[in-house]
Formats: C-alpha cells, structure tokens, sequence
C-alpha cells in the first residue's frame, strides 16, 4: 500500500473525474488520493497532504491549468527530491486547450493527454488508460527534482565525446529531436540559436494533432524568428524554424542545394509519428556533413538510429545532458550509442551551436 502512487484528480467535470478515478483504481501500483473540482481546492489538498502526481485539467473556471501549475512549481520550489509533485496536464482537443497545454508544457509540467471524445464510452476509457497510465508511471519517477535517468545501465560507458573534434566544415541545417520535457527545452534553445544563425531549423517534437501550431505560434513570439508547421513540399528556406506537424513524420527531400519539406504518414518509428530518426535519417541524406543535429529530453530512443546516421555522414550531434533533462532517455541511448560528439546542459546548447555553426576552429 504505501509504495503505491499516490494521484490527485483535478478536473471541473463531475463525470471526467469518475472517469479518471476509475482508470486510476484498478492500477494496483496507483491510488486515488484526492478528486478535487478546481485549481483553489487543488492547492488546499497540496498544502496538506502533497500527492506524488497531478493529473491537471487544463480549462477550468477561475484559476485554470497554468494558474494552479505556477503554484504548484511554487509549492515544489526548495522541497527535498522525492517530495515534489509531478503534473500532467488533461487538455480537451480544441485551439485554446491546446495553446493553455504548450504553456504549462513550457512552465514545467511534465506532460499531457487529451481528453478522448469518440462515440464509444469503452474505447474513451481504453484510449485514456493507454495514453494516461504510462504517463503517470514515468512522472512518479521523475518529478522536478528527480533527476533519474530513463536509460538501461552498461557495463562500460563510453568515453566522453570531445567538443569540436570531429568539425569539418560549417553546417547547413540543424536538426531537433525531443519529446518529454522538449517544449520547455526548445524555449530555452531556439531563441538562442535565432539570434545567432541564420540556417534552416528543422523539429521533431513529439505531440499528437492539434498541438503543434500552438507550440509553433508560442516558439515564434520567444525567438522572434518565423515558426511554422511544416507543410508537405514547402522549400527550406534560410531563418526560418520548421516543426512537424503532430501525428505526421516530417522528412527533408531534394539535396542541399534544392531542399524541401516531405510530409508522412508511414508507421510510427519507436512508437513515435512524429519520430525524430525519420527526420535525422532523411537530413543525413539531403545534406551529408553539412547537418548540425541536436538531441534533446525525452523518453525513450527515438532517434539514436538517425543520430547514427547523421554522424556516419560526417554530421555533427550535441546532445542534452542528464541534469537539465526532463527524462534522460532519447539524449541517454544516444551517448550510450556512442553517437554524440558533445553533451551540454540546456543552458549552453544555442551558444555551443552557434560556435559550431561558424566552422572549424584553426
């Protein structure tokens, strides 16, 4: 009983909550500790008696999803790790649902499911226990402050990367891989490296339909750079960021001298569409040496194959350290792989990008 993961339900629909509390209470390693009806009696409960996850609405009369998780973050700030409270965010699909979800994504939670509105109650309950399940798991283990690698361990780790010695000649793309924690990430990184390139960004961020323009419209007011979904056989112009539109694999086609967006709907890679090895793989071809590829937060794999490919083609690959990592398991299996030519905390990945971006040193 007590190892079990304790979860407060937040959410303004009566009958939204029973849903939640009845995928919740059949998970015999998970318990439903509190069901509370907005963010005020959500902060009470906290206060109280933190539970170890959230599950969050994020459209709520009064003070809404944000609102309640900057108090949250705030409650967390200088508590002991192992005692903070992870949030996942419940966002209905709609254009304001999903511009409210992208900025608690890029406030700290850690991160969200939709909530299902097909015909069938069963397949709603089905959908949302897949989606929400594995969600709370992993942020029960890496709450702010639990910096725990999401990686298997190895034997013998590899050898740390050296910055700079495999440069060969400036780059003429960069290409971005994340996932979980990958909004707060890219806020942190674009901005940086806006201002200080102007080559073509190309993004995988792994989110479903209907996230991503709000994710693109929030990026763009922080780099001050156009951000845009990227639209099968747009050219790939120079200043301008790309991301791949939720549930799409989003490719680069042509060579490096006429290159352009490619659109799929080709089965997911490591359980990911978007998946950033499509992506990695498809830059590596078009541009051979001239891609500057970043990894970035996330569970899972997704994209160490296409890193591999990025680097046998004479690429280069920064990789996001474990520290300032959400969850260290996309950027992890890419050092374990020993695909990565330098890791940086989030913090110095646009400065060590715009370096490499010049060239080679003398």
């Amino acid at each position: 009983m007590g190892d079990r993961i304790g979860v407060l339900v937040v959410d303004d629909s009566r009958l939204f909550r029973a849903a939640l509390e009845q995928v919740l209470g059949g998970q015999p390693d998970m318990r439903v500790v509190g069901s509370v009806f907005n963010g005020a009696k959500a902060m009470e409960f906290i206060r109280k008696s933190p539970p170890q996850v959230v599950t969050l609405d994020v459209e709520m009369p009064g003070m809404d999803g944000v609102a309640t998780l900057e108090q949250i973050m705030a409650f967390n700030a200088g508590r002991p790790a192992g005692e903070t409270v992870g949030v996942i965010m419940v966002s209905a699909v709609t254009r304001r649902g999903a511009d409210v979800t992208v900025r608690a994504l890029e406030r700290g939670a850690f991160d969200f499911v939709t909530k299902p509105s097909g015909p069938s109650p069963d397949a709603n309950l089905a959908a949302l226990r897949d989606d929400l399940l594995p969600r709370i798991r992993a942020c029960a283990r890496l709450r702010p402050g639990m910096r725990t690698t999401a990686v298997a361990p190895r034997a013998t780790p590899p050898p740390p990367p050296r910055a700079g010695a495999r440069r060969k000649a400036a780059p003429d793309i960069i290409a971005i891989g994340a996932s979980t924690g990958g909004p707060r990430a890219l806020s942190e990184v674009l901005p940086g490296l806006c201002a200080s390139t102007r080559l073509p960004i190309v993004v995988v961020q792994h989110m479903p339909p209907g996230f991503t323009q709000s994710l693109a419209e929030s990026l763009a007011r922080q780099a001050r750079q156009p951000v845009v979904e990227g639209i099968d056989g747009m050219p790939l112009s120079a200043a301008r960021v790309f991301i791949a539109p939720g549930g799409r694999h989003m490719l680069v086609r042509g060579t490096a001298a006429a290159p352009s967006i490619g659109l799929s709907d080709g089965p997911p890679e490591n359980g990911c569409r978007p998946s950033a090895d499509v992506l990695f793989r498809s830059v590596a071809a078009a541009f051979g040496g001239g891609v500057l590829a970043i990894i970035l937060t996330g569970m899972g794999n997704d994209g160490t194959v296409g890193l591999g490919a990025v680097r046998r083609g004479g690429g280069y690959v920064i990789a996001q350290d474990e520290a300032s990592s959400v969850v260290w398991g996309m950027p992890g299996c890419a050092v374990q792989a020993g695909v990565v030519d330098d890791i940086r905390p989030v913090t110095e990945i646009a400065s060590a990008a715009a370096a490499i971006s010049q060239g080679p040193t003398a």
